[in-house]
């Protein structure tokens, strides 16, 4: 993989620590909806206060789920497209047991 789509597509190793480095694009999907998922929480709040029935505020914590599911499956693909496959390249096989750990916890 050549280093533009290295940088562009996920993560890489910057001397002592890890650094993801995603397109503008992804990042600004990203960051676009983690800002709607930021609202959808503000509004379950209030919610709560108003003291809604409950079956309609449980019915926006699963969209929130859902909606932070989403967030992780983008990101888990870009990860593995650009972070797991340079590690592999470069011999580094404990990252198999990083990913498998990672999409353990994300699928609790």
């Amino acid at each position: 993989m050549d280093d533009s789509l290295k940088h562009s597509s996920g993560c890489c190793s910057i001397d002592s620590g890890r650094k993801s480095h995603h397109s503008d694009k992804v990042k600004n999907n990203i960051i676009s909806r983690l800002n709607r998922i930021e609202g959808q929480i503000r509004g379950i709040k209030g919610l709560i206060e108003k003291n809604t029935y409950c079956d309609d505020v449980l019915n926006q914590i699963a969209s929130v789920q859902a909606a932070l599911n989403g967030v992780g499956k983008l990101l888990l693909e870009h990860h593995m497209k650009g972070c797991v496959i340079d590690r592999i390249q470069e011999g580094d096989m404990d990252v198999l047991d990083e990913i498998l750990t990672t999409m353990n916890k994300l699928m609790k």
